[in-house]
């Protein structure tokens, strides 16, 4: 089995792999995907702040069950425990099938993507068959991601240090793109007419080449507004990834509530001023109509002329790599307490000789390669969400629940507002599920049947043991 964890994580460290794992290349890109949808960059900002809203009501509640439950495996183990094993595997499962292997999968291309700025040659096809176009640039996505594996295993320390470095660099690149980014804003007049009908919304598509809009109001407007925060929530995602890791940080029962409740404001406030940022650099027009929707690399260019997209791009891959470690890191630590409870592979139970579930980290770099080499990640991350959510509206009812059957345990640390917050919370993602299972019926019911598919697994798996 090897040797125990080692708690060598402390509240520092905890807060940036809270940060490092939200931030990705999704505040580069999503920003202009939402101008399309909605076309207001008033409302636009509104779901910005909502996001960081949503983001930090969930924090704070959290911080009750990593009190109550300071062991590794996070989410999984607090599902568990207010709901049971099939619900808790759910959840295991939709993490491993798509939800954190997609996201390594994504962020590891987008790495890719962006190092072929500096060598256009990774866009070359090595291989060119009936169901798959393999490029030098899949070849570095995957090897991203082996790097990054193979350095987890050999230690916590490992893990440690590039997470350190990595986050520390993209937090100081992103304060100085919103520093020069509202300082040059000051000297145009781009906000203020940008702000001109700010509040009018409309939506933008371009079939055939012929680009036209079309008004919200109404519950045409809210319908929008609803399935497009999905593009912020996403950006904002992955910050329960520090609950995974709670056997390797010291004192967890004060350091995770801690370090939850100041990465999600850390960032909320980074997205929130890089979004005005923005909005005081490019028109309204110019961050819809951004190359590639990549609205970062469009101020960037404004910022520093034509150095800007070089910058820029080896920002993207600062931050891209420094997420993936977080990513990587965190997820196997989930896929060793299924293992423990009988309800993952037997090996990723085992423990290495540094006290790491290698085994688990090798089996979700393997799944997360073959995720990059297909091509659908994208749209398996785009199913997830919906999922993701309801996994998270269960859990903060888990707190409800807890406290009914199990009002003497110890509770070091109780959720902030309670009741009143968590309500609010699963009140406004409920709201949101809603307006996606009606505005966007086929991407949210395949959410639904991925994971679905997890309980025939579970009874399979169960009636083996």
């Amino acid at each position: 089995m090897g040797n125990v964890p080692q708690k060598s994580l402390g509240l520092l460290d905890a807060t940036l792999l809270v940060a490092g794992s939200m931030i990705g290349s999704g505040i580069f890109i999503v920003s202009s995907i939402m101008m399309n949808d909605i076309g207001s960059p008033a409302w636009m900002l509104v779901l910005w702040v909502l996001t960081g809203i949503i983001t930090i009501l969930a924090a704070l509640s959290y911080g009750e069950l990593a009190g109550m439950m300071p062991n590794a495996g996070g989410q999984y183990v607090y599902i568990q425990r207010a709901f049971g094993r099939l619900l808790s595997f759910l959840y295991g499962w939709t993490v491993f099938t798509v939800i954190q292997t997609g996201v390594i999968a994504a962020v590891a291309v987008a790495f890719a993507k962006y190092t072929a700025v500096f060598f256009p040659s990774l866009n070359d096809v090595i291989l060119d068959i009936s169901f798959l176009k393999l490029t030098y640039g899949h070849v570095v996505a995957i090897g991203s991601v082996l790097v990054l594996t193979y350095s987890n295993a050999q230690g916590l320390k490992n893990g440690k240090i590039i997470q350190f470095v990595f986050t520390s660099a993209k937090l100081f690149a992103l304060f100085a793109l919103i520093i020069l980014g509202i300082y040059l804003g000051f000297k145009t007049n781009v906000f203020a007419l940008n702000m001109t009908d700010a509040w009018k919304a409309f939506k933008t598509s371009n079939e055939a080449g012929v680009i036209s809009t079309t008004p919200l109001m109404g519950w045409a407007l809210v319908g929008a507004l609803g399935a497009t925060i999905i593009n912020s929530l996403f950006s904002a995602d992955a910050w329960n990834n520090v609950t995974f890791i709670a056997g390797e940080i010291r004192d967890p029962k004060k350091n995770i509530p801690r370090s939850l409740f100041l990465g999600t404001l850390i960032v909320t406030v980074i997205y929130v001023l890089a979004n005005v940022a923005y909005l005081m650099l490019l028109p309204n027009q110019d961050i819809m109509n951004a190359p590639s929707n990549r609205v970062g690399a469009a101020a960037a260019h404004v910022i520093f002329g034509e150095p800007g997209v070089l910058i820029m791009a080896g920002l993207i891959m600062i931050s891209t790599f420094g997420c993936n470690n977080g990513l990587i890191l965190a997820g196997s630590r989930l896929y060793h307490a299924m293992a423990k409870d009988g309800l993952f592979f037997k090996k990723a139970n085992e423990l290495n000789t540094h006290g790491i579930p290698s085994a688990a980290l090798w089996i979700q770099c393997l799944w997360a390669s073959i995720l990059c080499l297909s091509g659908k990640y994208e749209d398996l991350l785009t199913y997830s969400t919906f999922a993701s959510l309801l996994f998270y509206i269960l859990t903060i009812a888990g707190i409800f629940r807890l406290r009914k059957t199990e009002p003497d345990t110890p509770r070091p640390y109780r959720a902030f507002g309670y009741p009143l917050l968590p309500i609010l919370y699963i009140a406004i993602t409920s709201s949101i599920c809603l307006l996606l299972l009606i505005y966007s019926p086929i991407n949210t019911l395949i959410g639904l049947f991925i994971v679905a598919i997890g309980i025939p697994v579970y009874f399979l798996t169960a009636k083996k043991q």
